[in-house]
C-alpha cells in the first residue's frame, strides 16, 4: 500500500463550473479539482444529475458533503487517488483475467 502524507482536512469548497470546485485545505493548499470522476454510484446519482444539488455541497468535519449522505474523502482529492469505484472496477477486471489465464 502506497505510503501518505498525513490526513488533510477540507476547510472551504466552492463550485466554479461543471463539477469542477474550488477547495481550500486546512493547510491552506487551495485546488481546482474536477469532481466528475468521483460523483459514480447510486448515492451520487442526483447530485450528477442535478446542478443546484451539486452545488449544494458542504464541509463536514473535514469532508465535502451533500445533505443525502454522500461525501468525498479529502484525502482522495488532496493526493490524487483514484476514485474507490474505479479500484473496484479493476480489482475486478483483474481477478477475472486471472481466472481466465488459470
Amino acid at each position: 500500500m502506497e505510503k501518505l502524507g498525513p490526513r488533510v482536512r477540507a476547510r472551504t469548497v466552492q463550485p466554479i463550473r461543471g463539477f469542477t470546485v474550488l477547495i481550500v485545505f486546512e493547510n491552506g493548499v487551495q485546488r481546482e479539482i474536477d469532481l466528475e470522476p468521483y460523483l459514480h454510484g447510486p448515492i451520487f446519482e442526483q447530485i450528477r444529475n442535478n446542478p443546484s444539488t451539486f452545488s449544494s455541497m458542504k464541509i463536514e468535519g473535514g469532508t465535502i458533503a451533500w445533505d443525502n449522505g454522500a461525501d468525498i474523502d479529502p484525502d482522495v482529492l488532496y493526493y490524487n487517488l483514484r476514485p474507490a469505484w474505479m479500484e473496484d472496477a479493476e480489482a475486478v477486471r483483474a481477478q477475472g483475467s486471472n481466472l481466465s489465464s488459470g
